[in-house]
């Protein structure tokens, strides 16, 4: 296995360096392509002098899923992972990683978080829609063949979050297989995705990048179907009563529960409309129409 992992990141110099250095312990052997987008912290110098990375290179763009296709495009590997800029594999990650993809079109494990008094872990996630087994995966954990990635192109960047789980809802529809590996662990003491958000949309409120996301990802992969409606209906329900139970408490203003609620309501709305159109422009079974195909002009800068 020539094993290749690409670890986007954005202003997270201490954590990174941690990140590489469990490369350097426990997968010293791989190729390592850090994707760096425009941090400002001294992450370059870093990343520059550390002995396990093999490719750095340097973006203009905050968008995770922009860093992850440039480093896909350039890792040279025949399967291709994914690592979260603070996400620390353990020992044995590698051995369980070539387990499962031997088997499978991508692999994934589980995630243990740090918490007071010790941490808590990820189990594998799994859906039935509309006669597709979904296994989701982490994007800060995962691996896939090169066939597999070249199949999916790479992930969607028209999102700013979930493009993982719409990877996942893809390659169900291909009948591509996703390994769940206990062995594939990593520790990680961020929320990687956040770090990453689209600058330009930084006035949009989370509960509308959310469901802006979500029903995009829905209209795409599965058009015009009751399922659609049904699942941002049931998301949408459970999320508003959790909130009501913040203003009752007093934890929450009532006007900004009706604020996010219109947050949801528009964004719900812009999501099916341009999951509709991506759907149109990029039919079975990619369903990408902002993959890493259509945007090879990205990097700045490449380190070697």
């Amino acid at each position: 296995m020539d094993l290749s992992v690409v670890v986007p990141t954005l202003n997270a110099r201490d954590r990174l360096a941690a990140t590489l250095d469990a490369l350097s312990a426990h997968a010293p052997n791989v190729e390592v392509v850090v994707v760096n987008g425009p941090s400002a912290d001294g992450t370059s110098g870093l990343v520059r002098d550390h002995p396990v990375v093999d490719i750095l290179l340097e973006l203009s763009e905050r968008n995770v899923n922009a860093a992850r296709n440039a480093g896909l495009a350039a890792a040279t590997g025949d399967v291709l992972a994914l690592l979260g800029q603070a996400s620390c594999v353990r020992e044995g990650w590698v051995d369980a990683l070539r387990d499962g993809i031997a088997n499978a079109d991508a692999v994934t494990g589980p995630i243990h978080r740090d918490v007071a008094g010790g941490h808590t872990t990820e189990a594998v996630e799994r859906r039935r829609i509309r006669g597709r087994d979904v296994t989701y995966f982490d994007g800060g954990n995962v691996a896939f063949t090169r066939d597999a990635i070249e199949a999916l192109d790479g992930f969607d960047e028209y999102l700013e979050t979930g493009a993982a789980r719409d990877a996942a809802h893809r390659l169900a529809g291909m009948n591509r297989p996703v390994s769940w590996q206990s062995g594939m662990a990593v520790v990680r003491t961020d929320a990687d995705d956040v770090t990453h958000r689209v600058a330009a949309d930084a006035d949009v409120p989370l509960w509308g990048v959310k469901y802006r996301s979500l029903a995009y990802r829905l209209a795409k992969n599965y058009g015009v179907h009751p399922t659609v409606p049904y699942r941002l209906g049931r998301h949408a329900l459970t999320d508003a009563l959790g909130v009501a139970k913040d203003v009752l408490t007093g934890d929450e203003r009532p006007s900004e529960w009706a604020a996010n609620g219109n947050a949801v309501l528009r964004n719900a709305a812009r999501g099916v409309r341009d999951g509709l159109s991506a759907r149109r422009s990029d039919g079975p079974p990619r369903r990408n129409p902002n993959g890493v195909s259509q945007r090879m002009d990205r990097t700045l800068a490449r380190y070697d």
